[in-house]
């Protein structure tokens, strides 16, 4: 290589409770983890207020303040935390003879070339992806104001702070049927809110939420759409601003008179329209993916569960997990990963160790 890259043994992209995980246990094992935070430093949890459901914090704890304790905990163990974004990370280039011996310094025969946004390029020998997955949002008046303040776009972490009041589930696929149905637990009744006639979600879904409609547990605004949320941070939400139109997709028939605006009370929004994976950086692997662009990984019982089918990319929290997305488990997700990738550490130096004792040996 011509560009000046400086060479880590261990590169975590993320910083969310995957990527911090990952970097504790990293750290303890001295393979001197670089954390790269990413666009969202702290990952999803910073836009929760409050976190009651993580062990250990019987009364909760903010999810800025956890990020910021784990990230303590991290460099304090030696793991060294970057702004950095990643933009593009390749398999590096490998010596004509496709050996990992040679020079220590020589890093055409790293596996792993990591750019950053601003120029900035490392080598790695190993690679853990923990950039999490972005929650989609509508772009709403008051969205922006109202995220973590009565609107969250995960009811497992947030519906039981809403108990007794009007909520509001925006979606028609298998996760807002879900989530709605999660959040009967809670709430004096449950609206879901979907754009079109027809629901996106499996019948088994449909079904369960049919039957929590004749409860009188939820009720179904078909051909709706959210314009706006109205509230305060001081106060949560109000109520909202809703269109439906008899044929769908009201917002894009403002102007005909068949369209219906109206204002509708509620305590709580939760967005459940999906999650984009924040995988793109990393096509220049060759790593594979499922269709929706979430990183598939080795699991099963035993050691290595973490592992793609790249040698030496490991992938950990949201970015692997599109079902149970909860702190805890990415939490759990990202120790196993630096596990695995300190396994594999190993093994690379013993082969490397053998490898330069056969070449003196000659």
């Amino acid at each position: 290589m011509t560009e000046d890259a400086e060479h880590r043994r261990l590169i975590v992209a993320g910083s969310g409770i995957a990527g911090l995980s990952a970097a504790i246990y990293a750290a303890r094992s001295n393979n001197d983890p670089l954390v790269l935070e990413g666009v969202e430093p702290g990952g999803q949890l910073t836009l929760t207020t409050d976190v009651a459901n993580y062990p250990g914090f019987p009364e909760g704890i903010s999810g800025p303040q956890l990020v910021n304790d784990m990230k303590e905990q991290a460099t304090q163990f030696g793991a060294e935390i970057d702004h950095g974004v990643v933009v593009d990370v390749d398999r590096a280039e490998r010596s004509s003879a496709g050996s990992r011996g040679g020079s220590p310094d020589d890093d055409s025969e790293r596996p792993f070339r990591v750019e950053l946004r601003d120029g900035t390029v490392y080598t790695c020998d190993a690679f853990i992806a923990a950039s999490g997955a972005s929650a989609r949002t509508l772009g709403v008046p008051g969205e922006d104001e109202l995220m973590g303040y009565g609107l969250s776009t995960c009811a497992t972490c947030d519906g039981a702070f809403f108990r007794d009041e009007e909520m509001l589930v925006v979606g028609g696929g298998d996760a807002a049927m879900e989530e709605a149905s999660f959040l009967t637990k809670f709430a004096s009744t449950v609206h879901i809110v979907h754009r079109r006639e027809e629901f996106r979600a499996e019948d088994y879904w449909i079904d369960r939420v049919n039957e929590q409609v004749e409860e009188g547990k939820i009720e179904i605004h078909r051909n709706t759409e959210l314009l706006e949320i109205h509230g305060s941070q001081a106060e949560g939400v109000d109520h909202v601003t809703l269109a439906e139109h008899p044929e769908g997709h009201p917002s894009e028939k403002l102007d005909d008179p068949d369209t219906r605006t109206y204002d509708f009370d509620v305590g709580a929004v939760f967005l459940a329209i999906g999650h984009t994976p924040n995988t793109d950086y990393l096509e220049g692997t060759g790593v594979r993916t499922d269709d929706e662009g979430y990183l598939i990984t080795k699991g099963g019982r035993g050691g290595g569960q973490t592992r793609t089918d790249v040698e030496g990319l490991f992938g950990a929290g949201d970015v692997v997990d599109f079902h149970y997305q909860q702190a805890v488990t990415a939490g759990g997700m990202g120790a196993k990963a630096a596990i695995d990738a300190d396994e594999y550490l190993e093994d690379v130096s013993r082969a490397e160790r053998a490898e330069a004792e056969a070449a003196a040996d000659d």
